[in-house]
């Protein structure tokens, strides 16, 4: 039914994560890539995980080997730290991770986000089918359940509000800092709006593209400049939120450690939530740095779990009912064909058999509207419980292994009418 292979922050270490991200630009080219290797499939690829959905059974190697080839990850490296997850345990996985008992932050609303967006990239790819369709769709809205029914998201932390807690206790005159945010995407701009919305009020916003960094910039009512420009922006800033997912650090020791200098040793946070990294991070030993990256962020969030954890049974129980439903209609999906293919073999045989009988007899239209009713009663109750077992049963694949050899379902048309006739 359904393969996932994936790592996360339970399972890897950051500086392992960082070296097994796949870039976001070049998501688009692997989903590309997949859609020709697999058929079908979705890649949730956050600052927290790298997770592929593929529908059907697929060995962890294969999928392995894909990622080496297409995305020059380290199959060594990655053999160490995917785990792969079939069928029911793969479907409660990701709902787990949209319900918010699997993340970082426990019951944070990011993750929501990036589960859709997974869905969308896949559909824009080509890589989307009834399988993948469902599962997400239903993983969103159990998602949306979870922080509507239950506490898990109330008062939830994330990467953002962590930012700004982070930000207040270094910065007590908040809306008088500047902020520099380096990155134009999502994660970047969720953080800087958070902080914008404590009342920050002058923002700087640095990108490759200079268009995506005015595009933000206005957004946040801020200045957009270029990343050639760090080394002059770096001075004025008491926070840094970088989140370029650049394959190599922009911002080293040596940029942060003559910034302090003309900042006269004024205090600065940097919060590094890219993946791979976008600053050194022995940043922090320089006197009067504070740096976070997204491990440090877990270790805050880890402090906080408490308040919400009396929530994740409720949540599991949602994740365990949405399971079931999910592979019971899957299992309904595999046994359609099936049970529409044993009715036709039972039709066709009654038709046959009924019109044999009725040439050898000489009865009028009632008579032959009472036998057609008899025939189609008998076949109606013969077949009622083998369907029902196909229907009920947990184990269908044997049961519907037996039917169809029992009842030669998958035999030519040929040779079921000449059996017929013999």
């Amino acid at each position: 039914m359904l393969t996932l292979v994936g790592l996360s922050h339970q399972t890897a270490a950051l500086e392992v994560r960082e070296q097994l991200a796949i870039p976001a630009d070049e998501l688009p080219a692997t989903l590309g890539a997949l859609r020709e290797r697999f058929g079908a499939g979705a890649i949730l690829a956050t600052c927290n995980r790298l997770e592929l959905y593929l529908p059907g059974d697929h060995a962890r190697e294969d999928v392995l080997a894909f990622l080496s080839d297409q995305a020059g990850l380290d199959v060594s490296l990655a053999a160490a730290h995917f785990a792969a997850l079939h069928d029911r345990d793969a479907v409660r996985h990701l709902y787990s991770v949209a319900g918010g008992i699997d993340s970082m932050v426990l019951g944070e609303s990011e993750v929501l986000g990036q589960v859709r967006a997974a869905f969308s990239a896949s559909v824009a790819a080509g890589c989307d089918d009834a399988l993948l369709s469902r599962l997400f769709h239903t993983a969103i809205r159990l998602g949306r359940r979870a922080r509507t029914e239950t506490a898990i998201g109330r008062h939830a932390l994330s990467v953002s509000s962590i930012s700004v807690q982070q930000a207040r206790l270094l910065c007590p005159e908040l809306p008088e800092a500047t902020v520099l945010v380096i990155g134009a995407g999502e994660a970047g701009r969720l953080a800087a709006a958070a902080l914008v919305e404590q009342g920050v009020r002058d923002v700087l916003v640095a990108n490759r593209t200079r268009e995506r960094a005015e595009d933000l910039a206005a957004e946040l009512g801020g200045v957009a400049c270029s990343l050639d420009e760090l080394d002059e922006a770096l001075p004025r800033a008491d926070v840094v939120i970088a989140a370029a997912d650049a394959p190599s650090p922009l911002v080293t020791r040596a940029m942060v450690d003559a910034a302090m200098e003309q900042r006269r040793r004024r205090p600065l946070l940097l919060v590094d939530i890219g993946v791979p990294r976008d600053i050194d991070h022995t940043v922090g030993e320089l006197p009067g740095v504070t740096y976070y990256d997204l491990d440090g962020l877990q270790a805050i969030a880890a402090e906080h779990y408490a308040v919400r954890a009396g929530e994740v049974a409720t949540v599991q129980t949602m994740v365990d009912e949405e399971t079931d439903r999910f592979v019971e209609w899957w299992e309904q999906l595999q046994v359609v064909p099936t049970i529409a293919a044993l009715t036709d073999r039972a039709e066709r045989l009654r038709s046959t058999e009924l019109a044999k009988t009725l040439r050898r007899l000489n009865v009028g239209d009632e008579e032959r509207a009472h036998l057609e009713a008899l025939t189609r009663a008998l076949v109606k109750q013969i077949l009622h419980d083998p369907i029902a077992t196909l229907r009920e049963r947990g184990d269908r694949e044997v049961y519907i292994d037996a039917v169809r050899k029992l009842f030669r379902l998958d035999d030519e048309p040929g040779d079921l009418e000449n059996r017929e006739l013999s």
